[in-house]
């Protein structure tokens, strides 16, 4: 079906009150006596409802939520498309385990999800909750099939939490810190930071990559240890999320490519932030013209019901039943949830947020000619970031004009949140208007003034 954009709402954002309100306030003190000190908190939002692109919370103050839930509501909140399918799903059951019995709903969305995913051939589909789920799923494939042991990952990646997918994380060191021994046979290469290496005055106008990281996977590959043999799959993110919305240059992807041929290594595209449409294209490593031989998704796929996937070219997932299962993983309310999305993501959606992230793109870049604390702008679609640096020559990261950005932002009625050492990233619902990003811009903007003035 068409995708349909949600009016845009002529009172968001509005703050009526010192942030975070009394109620909001209440439900703070309560968190901190009983949740995880785990989470990580950027500053006292609390949501009490949503639409679109606009939230609001318990005491009446309206935001523009430009996170999406870190990029999880790609068709905002409660589209009434998607919101109407899981009360339909819901008026009939809830729950029935696609690991024990059949239900159509997880063969839908299995069939859609072969049907685009990035790969020529048949394609098979794995269930899970979350892209941590999908990463362990695809790191016991890559096992299970090539029979090596070894894998290959990049430092600033980030994967989940979970210890296998842990271990191929190399993003922030309290995220691993206190967690050791974390799964072996895990070897960490600089992904292609082009946009900060001391080489990239060497790099000609317009050139994808200084070559640096490929030249390192073969070093990794033949000088230093790790047999060819020994090496499983290559995981990589086309952007990397966490490590600061990085965009993989095309070459980069295609040597991956290449070196994966030439030794038989499986190359996994971690696409649980950066698919689903987020970039302009269903995933980012179409950018690149290259075929990985599995993918993982999570986020996007249902609009903000629990749903991962490994789908990985049909003749790899060739183990035995019992081999891999969740009881959870594909439920069918999600199952739903992700039904209605792609319906909105085939109606025109995707093509939407590569316009919208243009747009996007020009107006960040007016905001960072005119400001020198920005020092780079870089993504694909509405997947993209701006750095925080105390000066352009040297490039030093700042995130302490970041983090002062983020909440002078948040007290004007914008969402954000950060990535990286220094960077700020835009991710909003894919059915973000043009007048919202030209809302967003400004006072983010005037937030950039006021971290900076004097």
């Amino acid at each position: 079906m068409p995708f349909q954009l949600i009016p845009d709402q002529p009172d968001a954002p509005r703050i009526v009150t010192a942030l975070p309100g009394p109620r909001a306030a209440a439900i703070i003190e309560r968190d901190h006596a009983v949740l995880s000190p785990s989470y990580t908190r950027d500053y006292p939002f609390v949501i009490d409802r949503g639409l679109g692109v606009v939230v609001d919370d318990p005491d009446g103050n309206r935001f523009l939520d430009l996170n999406a839930g870190i990029a999880v509501c790609s068709t905002g909140h409660r589209h009434p498309h998607v919101v109407e399918a899981i009360h339909r799903q819901v008026d009939r059951y809830l729950h029935m385990s696609g690991t024990d019995f059949y239900y159509e709903e997880e063969v839908a969305v299995a069939e859609r999800l072969a049907a685009i995913a990035p790969m020529s051939g048949p394609c098979r589909v794995a269930f899970g909750n979350s892209g941590a789920e999908a990463i362990e799923a695809a790191f016991k494939l890559a096992r299970h099939h090539t029979g090596r042991p070894h894998v290959i990952a990049f430092y600033g990646a980030f994967h989940g939490r979970t210890l296998g997918a842990l271990s191929l994380t190399a993003s922030k060191p309290v995220q691993r810190r206190g967690f050791l021994p974390l799964v072996p046979e895990v070897t960490h290469v600089e992904y292609p930071y082009c946009y900060r290496c001391d080489r990239r005055d060497q790099v000609p106008a317009g050139a994808d990559c200084c070559g640096r990281s490929l030249e390192q996977i073969e070093e990794v590959l033949l000088q230093r240890g790790v047999s060819p043999t020994e090496v499983a799959a290559i995981f990589v993110e086309p952007v990397q999320g966490e490590g600061g919305y990085v965009v993989a240059p095309p070459s980069f992807l295609q040597g991956l490519r290449r070196i994966c041929d030439t030794h038989g290594i499986l190359l996994v595209c971690d696409e649980v932030q950066s698919g689903m449409g987020r970039t302009g294209k269903m995933f980012a490593v179409e950018h690149a013209g290259v075929e990985p031989d599995m993918i993982t998704v999570a986020k996007g796929i249902a609009s903000g019901l629990p749903l991962g996937a490994l789908v990985a070219r049909a003749e790899l997932m060739h183990w035995d039943p019992g081999a891999h299962a969740s009881t959870f993983g594909g439920n069918p309310v999600s199952c739903a949830a992700a039904l209605a999305t792609l319906d909105l993501l085939d109606g025109g959606l995707v093509t939407h947020a590569a316009e919208m992230g243009a747009h996007l793109q020009t107006r960040l870049r007016t905001v960072m000619e005119r400001r020198p604390a920005i020092g780079d702008l870089r993504g694909l679609g509405l997947m993209t970031a701006v750095d925080f640096v105390t000066d352009r020559e040297t490039r030093r990261p700042d995130p302490a004009v970041r983090n002062t950005v983020i909440e002078q932002a948040f007290h004007r009625g914008v969402l954000l949140l950060g990535c990286g050492e220094s960077a700020i990233r835009f991710s909003p619902p894919l059915v973000i208007s043009r007048g919202q990003i030209d809302q967003a811009v400004e006072i983010f903007e005037t937030a950039v003034d006021t971290a900076t003035a004097g």
